[in-house]
């Protein structure tokens, strides 16, 4: 006979209630959201015994005469039973605490909080407490194992998670559940139960079946589900003997099985249809007590009654004895309690033992049918079938002595194989859109980024959707009715796309509302295939695309043309698109140990379609899946996991990944989160929703987006120099993106270019300047190879100022290689150009893409042929300065560019740093500033000066200087050079300080490298020394060396008044003069026809010169231009 169902009756307010039976079954323990406890004698009790907990009670436990409540003020209390007496307070949360349970001889309990933690404490010595952690959301239920070796939880992250109580650790999580971010929002309180006795078994009520899980090889051993149990499943409960297994649902069902056959014994429909949300077992008698969510208590009665269960033929007892050893191990004494010294029916008991997935791959029923196989994840054709890799069990090794009469004389299988105890494998993540939300939320986010947002109202009064622009002028916003119940979406400036799953009457579509076309029809709808679900989809520029279950990428045109169809190498994960570039993010195998096998595709789709990235192994931090794939606003890949770490692109590193942001980082608390919504190169910005105790926001009240800094994963950026480097190679990878608009073809600001060049080579100048302060001078060498050649200059300069030598010349050696490949690379450009120039023959003038450089390089030769003579005061100006790249006026930087025909060496930046000047006055200027300040004092010129250089050779393909190799010197000689060098310098400092002093607050540091002539200028020394040769080696016949002069010949004009010395120095700047004045003269008359021609080009483009070809110089001689400047 069915189970007797007894009327209902009122227990507590409105809201969760929970119910147990005492140790004897003597009373019914009840407590609910009024913060009582009620003890009732049986259902008819009209006067229950109240004991007041609190404001509120979520659970209670009873055992060994101690009543154990969890309340609402955040605490574990203790009342004793029957009394109800206070006893104390376990343990404390920082929220509320969920559920409580015993373990089997009472003397612990276990609690689980909505502040992600579970405890264990000792019920006679609360001061024993043990903490796990691990659960990234509230925690919904605990149960104890049996033998007091494990504790399994669930939580609102989604996961059940099986700990190891001796060492904390969690030996097992499974993804099973739906995720949320509160106990209330929770779809199912999954209160999980161990079969009682010897704990085989781990019940877990997922969805519309409870899956089963094996001790210790944790595979799912089998699934029991019902045709009736249309909503999900909330508790389940195992009879004290450990063969029957109740569940209850959502809607009032409760729903009792026969673990050993499998078979559906009972089916009872709550009076209400109220969800049940307390569920226990009698422990002795078939009796079920359960509350409802509204707080009723209702009984069974009569369950597994013997009476209506059992047929007339039985089973001998030593099959009875095989069977109790199948389900309870050695214990076998209570079998009674439940079936009363009878066994099943024959026929189910045999059809048991064979449809048993507990040992054998290679048992099949007697119809020949396969065992039936389950899957980890409910619904996921994707998910790992964990009972494949199992290779043994040990349920059969207990008969393997008595099996000789076996039912239907089966032969005995038992396994011969080594328990496997390697790694398991990872469930796989399903299909996800970027910037969705969970699909079982009845308001969510079908998609939030940086074009806008698709929200989803599912609910009773409403089934629509509503897509909102963040720039309205572009697009207005749009409400959509959802009749076809779409799930995903994705939406940018040209089109929203809609996607579908299949039904049984309609196929899986693909709706496309074209919002930027011309005519008159928006819309577009294609149907699938049959049996094949559209599980991602994206947008492009002109394309659309889905990928579907039947492992195919389909491509659309954004009109609704078919394009291409290509096989995916793997499930989908997920995928986004960004102009012509498609990335796809796939399952490229199982992961074991928690983490995902993922492969990711990167492909662009324009005219000339081509693969980037070749199913590479996308890097995931480990134990960690991936929650978020798109493109920066500049088109860089980047994706986001589950532990916070946001990766991207490095182009210029082999397409390699770098991790750039821990979001993580920026949390307060461990289960706050950032949810990604954009990512912003220029500038560095991380754009997300932060989330207080969830992964996800919700979408009403609306959320504020927070704006993160990017940092990457540098050592020591504590330090000075850690922290340069970090900011270096961060500016570098978040700069590649121009290399790659440049590339293909892309309009990008050339402002932007020259600004991050800029910081690049003040970093690498501070750095350097460190490292010269740490005596690390080969390290400097090391930076000085990733600067510009104005840099290095620059470094040069800082060098010598620092008196180290070597480094200088080590830093000069380096220059003129850097220049060297620059000369070579702009030998190939101009072969280029004359090229295009031959092609372009016939056509007209007009500015072409090609001619325009060429164009530009004519004007300059044209200014700086023409434009010396125009003013000889500017160019007296001019030549105080000379050459000086480092000159830094008092107040330049507030003098414009272009000063009446001077033209500045920032304009173009290709000043020769090995070329003398022609003027003995320039170096007093640079040597009195560079005395006064620091080197880097002077970055923001010379900053310029590196960009103005790269702007040059990147773009308008200008002449760059093709330094001569340097011959060999003996090192007499190029010391000789330093030494001479050191004089004359000395000379022209004190020279100019008398004659020019008012010098120093020039108008503009500019320079006119038109001045320096094919002749190198000489000095008041040099003019010296010629006249005196012949004396000093009258005096001193021995002197077969340069070297030697010249030092004799520096003691000599050391001793001359500094009267004479200044004659001397005025003497050479007068000849250095004339012959300059002559030159220009020559210049002017043989390009008089070429300043009429270009005269209004000239006057626009004054600071573009051109660079004179260097001296045939030695590295020394061309470093003494501006080693040694001394006072």
């Amino acid at each position: 006979m069915p189970a007797t169902q007894k009327p209902m009756r009122y227990g507590h307010t409105e809201g969760h209630t929970d119910v147990c039976f005492d140790d004897s079954g003597s009373c019914i323990v009840t407590c609910g959201s009024d913060g009582d406890v009620r003890i009732w004698e049986d259902l008819d009790d009209d006067d229950p015994k109240s004991i007041n907990v609190g404001e509120k009670a979520y659970s209670c436990a009873l055992k060994n005469g101690k009543l154990v409540t969890a309340v609402s003020n955040n605490t574990i209390q203790v009342h004793t039973f029957p009394e109800g007496v206070p006893d104390g307070i376990l343990t404390r949360f920082t929220t509320n605490a969920n559920h409580v349970v015993f373990n089997g001889d009472g003397t612990k309990i276990a609690a689980g909080s909505s502040d992600f933690l579970v405890k264990i404490v000792d019920v006679m010595d609360c001061s024993q407490q043990k903490t796990f952690r691990g659960h990234d959301a509230p925690v919904l239920s605990l149960s104890f194992d049996p033998k007091d070796i494990f504790l399994a939880s669930s939580s609102c992250d989604g996961s059940v998670k099986v700990w190891q109580i001796s060492d904390q650790t969690c030996p097992i999580s499974w993804p099973l559940l739906q995720k949320c971010n509160d106990v209330v929002n929770a779809k199912s309180i999954c209160r999980l139960a161990w079969q009682p006795k010897s704990g085989k078994l781990l019940a877990v009520p997922v969805e519309k079946s409870v899956k089963l899980y094996k001790r210790e090889t944790w595979s799912n051993q089998f699934d029991l589900s019902d045709d009736v149990i249309s909503q999900t499943l909330n508790i389940v409960t195992w009879s004290p003997c450990g063969q029957y297994l109740a569940a209850g649902s959502i809607n009032g069902l409760i729903i009792i099985w026969n673990v050993e056959t499998k078979n559906c014994i009972e089916r009872v429909k709550h009076e209400k249809g109220y969800a049940i949300c307390g569920l226990s077992w009698h422990p002795t008698c078939g009796q079920i007590a359960y509350t409802d969510a509204e707080g009723n208590l209702g009984l069974l009665e009569n369950v597994c009654d013997p009476s209506g269960k059992m047929s007339n033929s039985k089973v001998s007892s030593r099959v009875e004895k095989d069977y109790n050893d199948l389900f309870d191990g050695d214990d076998t004494s209570n079998v009674g309690d439940c079936l009363n010294d009878s066994a099943v029916k024959t026929h189910s008991f045999s059809k048991g033992i064979v449809n048993d997935e507990e040992d054998d791959d290679d048992l099949m029923l007697a119809s020949g049918r396969p065992r039936q196989r389950s899957h980890i994840l409910e619904d996921d054709e994707n998910s790992v079938d964990v009972t494949m890799l199992k290779i043994g069990s040990s349920l059969f090794k207990e008969e393997e002595d008595d099996q000789g009469g076996s039912i239907h004389n089966l032969p005995v299988v038992t396994s011969q194989r080594p328990f496997y105890d390697g790694p398991m494998p990872t469930p796989r993540q399903k299909p996800f859109q970027s910037g969705s939300t969970p699909l079982h939320l009845t308001h969510r986010f079908m998609v939030w980024n940086s074009i806008g947002i698709i929200r989803c109202y599912n609910d009773e009064q409403d089934n629509a959707i509503d897509v909102e622009f963040h720039d309205t002028s572009i697009h207005h916003a749009t409400h959509l009715l959802n009749t076809f119940n779409y799930t995903v979406a994705d939406l940018s400036h040209e089109a929203v796309l809609l996607a579908c799953e299949s039904t049984d009457e309609l196929a899986s579509k693909l709706h496309c509302l074209h919002l930027s076309s011309w005519d008159s029809s928006k819309e577009w709808i294609v149907d699938m295939p049959p049996n094949e679900d559209i599980e991602a989809i994206c947008l492009g520029q002109g394309w659309a695309a889905a990928a579907t279950s039947s492992l195919l990428l389909r491509l659309f045109t954004i009109g609704g043309v078919q394009k291409e169809v290509f096989s995916l190498p793997g499930p989908i994960v997920s995928m986004a698109g960004h102009g012509e570039q498609l990335v796809i993010v796939y399952h490229r195998g199982t992961g074991f140990d928690g983490d995902q096998c993922l492969g990711v595709q990167l492909l662009e789709l324009g005219k000339k379609k081509k693969q980037i990235l070749h199913g590479d192994p996308l890097p995931l931090t480990r134990k960690s899946y991936l929650v978020w794939v798109g493109f920066s606003a500049e088109g860089t890949p980047c994706y986001v996991d589950s532990e916070g770490i946001v990766r991207m692109l490095n182009r210029g590193l082999g397409h390699t990944w770098t991790p750039v942001c821990n979001t993580r980082e920026h949390c307060k608390g461990k289960s706050d989160h950032y949810w990604v919504v954009g990512i912003h190169e220029n500038p560095q910005q991380l754009r997300c929703i932060p989330c207080k105790g969830s992964r996800f926001p919700p979408t009403l009240p609306r959320p504020a987006v927070a704006v993160l800094s990017f940092k990457l994963p540098y050592c020591q950026t504590a330090t000075e120099k850690g922290q340069m480097e970090e900011q270096y190679w961060r500016s570098v990878i978040f700069h590649n993106h121009l290399d790659y608009l440049a590339k293909n073809g892309y309009e990008y600001e050339e402002s932007t270019k020259n600004q991050a060049t800029k910081e690049q080579q003040e970093l690498l100048l501070k750095m350097l300047a460190l490292s010269c302060k740490l005596e690390r001078e080969f390290r400097c060498v090391e930076l000085a190879g990733l600067m510009t050649q104005n840099a290095v200059n620059l470094a040069i300069k800082y060098a010598s100022r620092s008196r180290r030598l070597i480094l200088a010349q080590r830093l000069g050696e380096l220059a003129v290689e850097k220049a060297a490949e620059l000369a070579a690379t702009q030998a190939e450009e101009e072969e280029e150009e004359d090229f295009r120039k031959k092609l372009n023959v016939g056509y007209s003038n007009t500015s072409t893409e090609w001619s325009q450089p060429r164009l530009r390089n004519q004007v300059e030769e044209d200014t700086e042929d023409n434009g010396e003579a125009d003013n000889t005061e500017e160019n007296t100006e001019i030549h105080k300065h000379g050459q000086n790249p480092f000159f830094k006026s008092a107040d330049s930087s507030d003098m414009p560019a272009l000063k009446s025909g001077a033209v500045t060496s920032s304009s173009q930046g290709r000043i020769n740093p090995f070329k003398v000047s022609g003027n003995s006055k320039e170096p007093a200027i640079s040597v009195s500033s560079g005395r006064s300040t620091n080197i880097l004092d002077t970055m923001n010129k010379s900053s310029k000066k590196s960009t103005a250089l790269n702007r040059a050779t990147d773009n308008e393909k200008s002449p760059v200087i093709k330094p001569l190799i340097p011959k060999p010197k003996p090192k007499q000689a190029s010391a000789a050079s330093f030494f001479q060098k050191r004089t004359s310098q000395a000379d022209r400092t004190e020279e100019v300080k008398e004659e020019n002093p008012k010098n120093s607050s020039s108008e503009t540091p500019a320079v006119c490298p038109q001045n320096t002539e094919n002749q190198r200028p000489k000095t008041g020394f040099q003019m010296w020394l010629e006249e005196n040769r012949s004396n000093i080696l009258s005096d001193n016949p021995d002197f077969s060396d340069e070297a030697d002069i010249i030092k004799e010949g520096m003691v000599r004009f050391k001793v001359l008044s500094s009267e004479e010395r200044k004659a001397w120095a005025a003497r050479a700047k007068g000849g250095t003069a004339s012959d300059g004045a002559e030159e220009k003269k020559r210049k002017r008359v043989v390009d008089e026809s070429q300043e009429t021609e270009n005269q209004e080009e000239k006057m626009k483009n004054l600071n573009l010169p051109k660079k004179q070809k260097p001296l045939d110089l030695s590295t020394n001689q061309k470093l003494s231009a501006f080693a040694f400047k001394q006072e």
